[in-house]
């Protein structure tokens, strides 16, 4: 078990109605905020208007920013530093998933910088300050409410990659189930399918951390119990809660005590997909997830066996594939490229683009032969 340090500075208000305290949340940080989202859905289902009532009744001045994408993009955020250097906002606010907190992120490093958000991406750039970020979540998926990553994608050069700096861990996060009601059934699907990544990736990282694993086991068991409950009563409180809850201790380091690294192979394929094709970040999860372990369940079979054994109660590498292949069909999530519409002619551009953006795990690693192959099981499984 290796050393390690716990040190998240986000204030987590959870539950129904927090946003309630949102406006003197605020307060704390100055008057004048930059409010960032996504396309407008915030706008339909009231969140908006409750976001912006809070922030009248504080006096705040708000400058907006809006259109984010779900696969959020660095052009986006360098259109919204230009806007935010003019304004000189006292503390960003993000309201919306991960796509929105990602950007709101960046965004908060590159208004002080006299630098691209590009360049801080690929720590060209090294800030050394940032404006205050407050969040307001609406959908249960990435975990960035609470942690210290972003992940980006560039247009211009094709990539798509994460960063991680203490500097962007929002002040505040505020988490009210009751905002993720109106998240669709295949959206509140994919987040499901990210919250169990993310705990996997801290499993099959380098390290024994046996505490560790059975955090993870407790947050899969969570989204394994609760996930189909939900899918089919989308406006249920409890069952919203707990997989709001699960996601945010999925990625806010709680997996990751005592480990070395984490393994982040299957995301950095996932975001060759959503980079290539545009697919929602977790459908691609669901699909790279079941070939990457066929590919490693001859190398790696007791790890793969001990993780099935404690979620799905399974006796083989090969029946904990399957049971996790099967829990993703159960959710509608798709397990294969012809779910999400990629044709088989499109295997060698999958493969040249990973091999441009140099896709590996940090400790299982892969060759070109195994990319190959994990991109053949995409299809045939």
């Amino acid at each position: 078990m290796e050393n390690f340090r716990i040190d998240n500075p986000t204030i987590l208000h959870f539950g129904k109605d927090v946003i309630n305290g949102l406006g003197e949340t605020i307060k704390e940080f100055g008057k004048k905020v930059m409010l960032v989202y996504g396309g407008g859905s915030i706008k339909k289902n009231g969140i908006y208007e409750s976001v912006m009532e809070q922030l009248h009744e504080v006096g705040a001045e708000v400058i907006e920013y809006s259109g984010i994408k779900p696969n959020p993009i660095v052009e986006d955020v360098n259109v919204a530093a230009e806007k935010g250097k003019q304004f000189q906002p006292d503390v960003i606010l993000a309201v919306g998933g991960g796509s929105v907190i990602d950007s709101a992120k960046v965004l908060s490093l590159a208004i002080p910088c006299e630098h691209s958000a590009w360049r801080i991406m690929i720590n060209m750039a090294k800030p050394t300050t940032a404006i205050p970020l407050i969040t307001v979540l609406t959908l249960a998926a990435t975990g960035s409410e609470m942690n210290s990553i972003a992940v980006l994608q560039n247009v211009e050069t094709h990539k798509k990659i994460p960063i991680r700096n203490d500097l962007i861990y929002p002040k505040h996060s505020f988490l009210d189930p009751q905002y993720t009601f109106s998240v669709p059934k295949d959206y509140t699907a994919y987040g499901i399918v990210d919250l169990i990544s993310h705990a996997m990736e801290a499993y099959f990282g380098k390290g024994s951390a046996t505490l560790s694993d059975r955090f993870v086991y407790s947050i899969v068991l969570e989204a394994v119990e609760y996930g189909p409950a939900l899918l089919n009563n989308l406006h249920n409180y409890e069952l919203r809660a707990r997989i709001m809850y699960a996601a945010t201790q999925a990625l806010n380091g709680f997996t990751m005590y005592g480990r070395v690294s984490g393994e982040w192979g299957v995301h950095a394929i996932g975001h060759i997909l959503s980079l290539l094709y545009d697919i929602p970040h977790g459908a691609t999860l669901s699909v790279v997830y079941p070939a990457w372990l066929k590919l490693m369940k001859d190398r790696i079979p007791q790890r793969i066996l001990e993780f099935g054994k404690a979620v799905f109660n399974t006796s083989t590498a090969e029946e904990t594939i399957s049971a996790l292949e099967n829990f993703f069909i159960s959710i509608e999530a798709p397990v294969s490229m012809n779910e999400i519409g990629i044709e088989k002619d499109k295997k060698p551009e999958i493969l040249d683009m990973m091999i441009k953006n140099k896709v590996n795990g940090m400790y299982y690693k892969l060759e070109k032969g195994d990319i190959k192959k994990i991109i053949d099981l995409m299809y045939f499984g």
